[in-house]
Formats: C-alpha cells, sequence, structure tokens
C-alpha cells in the first residue's frame, strides 16, 4: 500500500498530469523538403514540449549527422544552423542527387519517438543540343533533326519550333542512374522553302523556374535557280532610259548571270550595260526590238527569264491616249439616265398616294378607319362595274 503524506496527494496529480501532457506533446515534427541539384537544403525537426531530451538527426543510411549540438559526420557539407531543446535544424549545401532519401528526426524519449522528412533533389538538365545541320540538305533530301539533353530529373519535355511555329517531335527518354537522357527527333523532306529556317529546341524542367533552355539552328538547303525579269517601264518608248532586273534565287546563289538577245550577243555594248543582275539600255530606239533572255545557273541546275521588249513612237503613244472626251459623253449619259429614273419614281409614288387618299375618301362616310374605307371604297368599285351596260 503507498503511503501519501498528508497535503502531497495534489502535488503529485499535478506531477503525473504534467509528464502525461508533456508526453502527449513530446512528438518531433519534420517537413520534406525539395531543392535543385547543386543549392541548398535546411533540414528542421521541432517538437513542441522537450524536458531536456536530445533531439538527433540521421540521414537514408541511417548515419548520425547531429546529435544536438554535436555533428557525428565528417561531412564539410553539413552544417549546424540551431540547435535547441525544441528545434533541431542543420543544412546541406551543394546537394547532390545522392542525398536524395528519407532522413530521420529521432527524440530520445522512452521510447524513442522518430519524424520522417524526404529530401528531393531536382536534377537540372544539361543544355540542349541539335544535330543534323552539320551539313546543306538538298532539296528533296529527308532531313532527321535530334535534340538532345541529359541530366535531368524528373525527365525533362523537349519542344520543338520551326520558327515561331511548333512542331511536333518524337520523344525518347533513357535512364542514366539518378537521372534522365531525354532525346526528340524531327524527320521530314526538305524543300527551298526550308532553306534559311531556323529549328529551335527548347528544354522545359521543374528546376529551371521560368526560364527554359533552348538552342537554335538554322537549316541550308541547296537548291537549283529560280529566275524572273522585271522591268522599269510598262510602255518603253524611244529615246528612253530603260532597265531589266533578273531576280534569280538560288542555293548557292547563281552567279554571275547572263543576258542574250534574240538568242546571241547583246548587239550595243555601248548602250547595252550588264552592271550585276542588271542589264540598262541607256537610250531604247526601235532596232532594240526583241526577246531578252537571263540564264542563271549553280551545280544543281539552270533556269533562265524572258522579256520581250517593244519599243513604242512617242508620237503613236499620244495620239493612243485616253479620249477624255469620249469618257466625259460616257459620264454624262449616266448621270442623265439616273434623273430620269429618279423622277419615274417619284412621279409613280405620288400617283399610288393619290389613289389612295381618293379610295379612302370614297368609303370613309361608313367606314371607322383608313383601311376600311380603303375596303369600302373598292368594294363600292366592283359593284359599279357589274352594273355597267355596254351599248353596240
Amino acid at each position: 500500500m503507498l503511503d501519501i503524506a498528508p497535503g502531497s496527494g495534489e502535488t503529485l496529480f499535478r506531477f503525473t498530469m504534467y509528464h502525461l501532457t508533456c508526453g502527449q506533446d513530446q512528438v518531433p515534427i519534420a517537413q520534406n523538403v525539395t531543392v535543385v541539384e547543386g543549392s541548398t537544403a535546411n533540414m528542421t525537426c521541432r517538437v513542441e514540449h522537450n524536458d531536456n531530451t536530445s533531439l538527433q538527426w540521421s540521414n537514408p543510411a541511417q548515419q548520425t549527422l547531429f546529435f544536438g549540438d554535436k555533428k557525428a559526420l565528417r561531412d564539410n557539407r553539413i552544417k549546424l544552423v540551431r540547435a535547441s531543446w525544441k528545434e533541431l535544424t542543420i543544412s546541406i549545401s551543394e546537394v547532390a542527387l545522392s542525398d536524395e532519401g528519407q532522413y530521420t528526426c529521432s527524440l530520445f524519449t522512452m521510447p524513442v519517438k522518430t519524424a520522417k522528412a524526404f529530401l528531393t533533389v531536382l536534377g537540372v538538365p544539361d543544355k540542349p543540343e541539335i544535330t543534323g545541320v552539320a551539313e546543306p540538305a538538298t532539296e528533296g533530301d529527308q532531313v532527321t533533326l535530334t535534340c538532345l539533353t541529359s541530366g535531368s530529373k524528373p525527365a525533362a519535355e523537349i519542344r520543338w519550333f520551326r520558327n515561331d511555329k511548333e512542331v511536333e517531335g518524337i520523344r525518347e527518354v533513357n535512364a542514366m542512374g539518378r537521372s534522365f537522357m531525354v532525346r526528340s527527333t524531327l524527320q521530314f523532306q526538305v524543300d527551298r522553302s526550308d532553306d534559311g529556317v531556323a529549328y529551335t529546341c527548347t528544354v522545359d524542367h521543374v528546376s529551371l523556374s521560368t526560364v527554359p533552355q533552348q538552342v537554335t539552328e538554322v537549316l541550308q538547303v541547296h537548291y537549283a535557280p529560280h529566275v524572273e525579269i522585271m522591268h522599269s517601264l510598262l510602255f518603253p518608248q524611244e529615246g528612253q532610259y530603260f532597265k531589266l532586273e533578273c531576280v534569280s534565287k538560288g542555293n548557292p546563289l547563281p552567279e554571275p548571270v547572263t543576258w542574250t538577245k534574240d538568242g546571241g550577243d547583246l548587239p550595243d555594248e555601248e548602250r547595252m550595260i550588264v552592271e550585276g543582275t542588271e542589264l540598262i539600255i541607256t537610250t531604247l530606239n526601235k532596232t532594240d526590238n526583241g526577246t531578252y533572255r537571263c540564264n542563271a545557273q549553280n551545280f544543281l541546275g539552270m533556269d533562265y527569264g524572258e522579256y520581250k521588249l517593244y519599243v513604242y513612237d512617242p508620237n503613236v503613244i499620244a495620239q493612243h491616249g485616253p479620249d477624255h472626251g469620249l469618257i466625259g459623253g460616257v459620264v454624262a449619259v449616266v448621270v442623265f439616265i439616273t434623273l430620269c429614273f429618279i423622277i419615274v419614281l417619284g412621279r409613280y409614288l405620288a400617283r399610288h398616294k393619290g389613289t389612295y387618299l381618293t379610295n379612302e375618301a370614297k368609303g370613309a362616310e361608313d367606314a371607322p378607319d383608313a383601311d376600311t374605307a380603303i375596303i369600302n371604297a373598292e368594294g363600292n368599285h366592283a359593284h359599279a362595274e357589274e352594273k355597267k351596260e355596254y351599248f353596240i
């Protein structure tokens, strides 16, 4: 039988309740942490009530990192941030993927109480690389562009852009230890419209925040020339300065271009001057009439454009200029017809209105309103027609 001294019962009750309460509150609390590879992770363990019991942090391998304020593991990256009876916070700098795992905070009561915190390390993807554009392609070829990035965790997303328009690639993911290698491929047949097009590979990943990594390559496509001839005058006249421009497109650019007239050389080198892709005739005359051809070629082929030149007599152009008198006459006729139509339409509307008013008057005697008056008037008119007699 327990012998309790007088007056000590209340003290024992308070002592028991205190320890029961403290026992319930002596539960360590820790939270999961997510950091980017290479940054610093802070691991914090707290307890609401502590009767001078030590806290301890252990790594996923159950190696003690800190016991209270005492460091237990020789790792210069792990440092003490704060140690008290209610909190133990440590930091791990230059976090690596190998640091990921479940860490344990222990409170050495009887029995020992623990809290778990999972450290997640995000692997940063390497800057992407595009392969397949080292050599110029030839129009009609099948081209394969590949974008590759490694080191991401979780696996990164790759997006392709043709200039500013997104295009779909084929994605492939391979595990490389704790991280992933991601590859995306574009396959297509090239034509001349692909020459000079920028293809951009963009890597999206949670570790990159709002700034994705990307790389851009410009595709080169070789293709045969295409030629068009532009002229400076619509109606070339004798004595005028005249210019033909040979607009040639091709890759490689077809240079130089050559000019011929009617299948032969240019007949007058003093008046017909070739400057780059232009043919200049300083002073036109009738002898310049004929077919002019511009020839352009590169190693993939040849093309040409033709222009048929006809030099007009300035006097003939003046005689066949626009007949202002005729134009004025046509305009006058159109105006007259329009006015006549308006007058006829006005007279028709006026007569129709007058008939309406007359009929309304005829039927208004016994009608309660204007519409009934019209109906009555039309009825009376019909009866009058039936009473007509015809004499022969």
